[in-house]
Order: C-alpha cells, then sequence, then structure tokens
C-alpha cells in the first residue's frame, strides 16, 4: 500500500520450506503427525496430573502449567506452518504476524521463569525437606505461577508494541518459515534502535535471570547430593531432577542455537527453527512421562482403569 509517496507493506512472504509439491505433502504429514502427539501428550499430562490425587504435589502443579504452555506455543507456530505448506502463496498479514510474535514472546518469556521455578522447588525440595511444604504451599506455588505469566505478558507487550512502531517499507520477504522477531526487524526501514535495545535488554536480563536462578538451585542440589553417603539416596535425588535438568538442557541450547547464532538462509537454520518450534513441545511430556516413575504410575492407572457407570 502506498501513501503519498510513502509505500506500506501490509503482508509479509514467509520462508518456503520446498518448492517440491510431494516433499510439501511428506512435510505436512510429518509435522501434522507431530503437533497431535505434541497435543496427547501435554493433555495426557494437564489430565493425569489433575485426576491423580498422589500428583497434587507443588512440583506437578508446575508441570501442568509447563504442559499447557508446551501445548499453547505449538499451537501458535504449528497450524500456520501447515497453512504455509498448503496454500499457493506463502503470506501473513501484518496483524497476523504481530500477533504470533506476541504470543511466540509470551510463551518463551513464560517458560523461562517457570523453568526457573521449577529448579527452585527442587532446590526447596530436595535441600530442605522438612520445611518444603511451609516454603511451597499452594499460595507461594500460585504467587510464583502468576509472576512467570505476567513477566511474559509484560515482555511480549512491551517488545511487540516497540516493533509495531517501527515502518515497513519493503522487502517483504521474511527469512524464517513463521514469523519471529529478529527477521523482521531486520525488514524495519526506520531507526531500529529502540525495539533492538529492548529486545537485547529482555535477553540479557530475563536470560541471565532466569539461568542464573537455574544454576544456583542446581549448585545446591547437586552439593547436597554429594555430601549423602548413601547411594541410594544421591541416585533418587538425581533420578527426581534429571528430567527437569534434561528439559531445561533441552529448551536454551536450541533457543541459544535458534537465536543467538546469525540468520541465514541455510538448510541448518531452518532445522533449527524447525527443532525449536516443532520438536521440543514434544519432547517435554516424553521426558517427564518416561523419566518419571509417579508420572508412569499414574498414566498407567488413568488409561487402564475401567469407567464406573452410575444409575
Amino acid at each position: 500500500m502506498e501513501v503519498g509517496n510513502i509505500t506500506t507493506v501490509t503482508e509479509f512472504v514467509l520462508l518456503r520450506l520446498s518448492n517440491n509439491p510431494q516433499i510439501q505433502a511428506v512435510l505436512f504429514a510429518l509435522f501434522l503427525g507431530i503437533y497431535l502427539l505434541t497435543l496427547t501428550g501435554n493433555l495426557l499430562i494437564l489430565l493425569v496430573t489433575r485426576a491423580d490425587s498422589h500428583l497434587h504435589t507443588p512440583m506437578y502443579f508446575f508441570l501442568s502449567h509447563l504442559s499447557f504452555l508446551d501445548a499453547f506455543y505449538s499451537s501458535i507456530i504449528v497450524p500456520s506452518l501447515l497453512e504455509n505448506l498448503l496454500s499457493k502463496w506463502k503470506t501473513i498479514s501484518f496483524l497476523q504476524c504481530f500477533t504470533q510474535i506476541s504470543l511466540v514472546l509470551f510463551s518463551g518469556a513464560t517458560e523461562a521463569c517457570l523453568l526457573s521455578v521449577m529448579a527452585y522447588d527442587r532446590f526447596q525440595a530436595v535441600c530442605h525437606p522438612l520445611l518444603y511444604m511451609v516454603a511451597m504451599d499452594r499460595k507461594v506455588c500460585t504467587g510464583l505461577v502468576g509472576a512467570s505469566w505476567a513477566i511474559g505478558i509484560g515482555t511480549s507487550l512491551v517488545n511487540t508494541l516497540l516493533l509495531a512502531q517501527q515502518h515497513f517499507c519493503g522487502p517483504n520477504l521474511i527469512r524464517s518459515v513463521s514469523c519471529e522477531l529478529p527477521p523482521v526487524l531486520l525488514l524495519t526501514c526506520s531507526d531500529p534502535y529502540v525495539s533492538t535495545v529492548s529486545i537485547l535488554t529482555t535477553m540479557v536480563v530475563l536470560g541471565l535471570g532466569t539461568f542464573s536462578l537455574l544454576l544456583c538451585s542446581y549448585t545446591r542440589i547437586i552439593m547436597t547430593a554429594l555430601r549423602i553417603k548413601s547411594a541410594t539416596g544421591r541416585s533418587k535425588i538425581f533420578s527426581t531432577c534429571s528430567a527437569h535438568f534434561l528439559v531445561v538442557t533441552i529448551f536454551y541450547v536450541s533457543g541459544v542455537c535458534r537465536y543467538v547464532t546469525p540468520l541465514s538462509d541455510s538448510a541448518l537454520e531452518q532445522v533449527l527453527s524447525m527443532q525449536y518450534s516443532v520438536v521440543t513441545p514434544l519432547l517435554n511430556p516424553f521426558i517427564y512421562s518416561l523419566k518419571n516413575q509417579e508420572v508412569k504410575a499414574a498414566l498407567r492407572s488413568m488409561l487402564t482403569s475401567k469407567p464406573r457407570l452410575t444409575f
């Protein structure tokens, strides 16, 4: 659209994964299958943590919120990706693109905070077991989750509104298969200084803040575990924390590879994008269900129990 002598972009063009119709069909089936598995896995975690009274503890309360976020994040990215594979024109409107950016920022920031909260929960359980239920009562847990969501919403609103103030006059090709802040910011025709400072500040403050809390929590957990003389006791601690540690590692490593490395059109970057956006939300419920005996037992009980009919 042209206003006076100034051209304004009203839609963006997304990068194609492939121009081959056969490959597009294969990718569509693959991503659809992964998406359905992601929704099923995270929904099962949500159901089992609500249905089984043995899982009504702070750790599983936080896990249920993590599962919801994973399903939510996958639902932001994958449906539009599937539409991209089927449609002839790989375009997305200005409003749809900025909505997607806002929701992606919200999900990422909230999950980073929530993972740190879960590490703090494990620290309290391992290092202060006698005071654990006092330190992590319902009010505290609700407050920590509420704070994580509030930080996610604030981060999303600030960065998206600042980006929306930029002027886009072309080109309008986003070098990504979905709308994400870094590649969209490269397309601005106005000075992106404020938006750049905002997103860098967010990455430093939120990234280092949550990572520091994770590092401190796990350092204390490891030190406590090493002081225990019983091999069984040490094994129990590491078994309890291993699932969360693996999820944290995948989240941060894939996030750093995706957003810290320079942007390009390389096949490697597209693979990293797909892994972070599509595969990571699928892995979390399987990691927790495979490495956690309580979750496995609750899932087994829920899936094998026969419904009672009342007349």
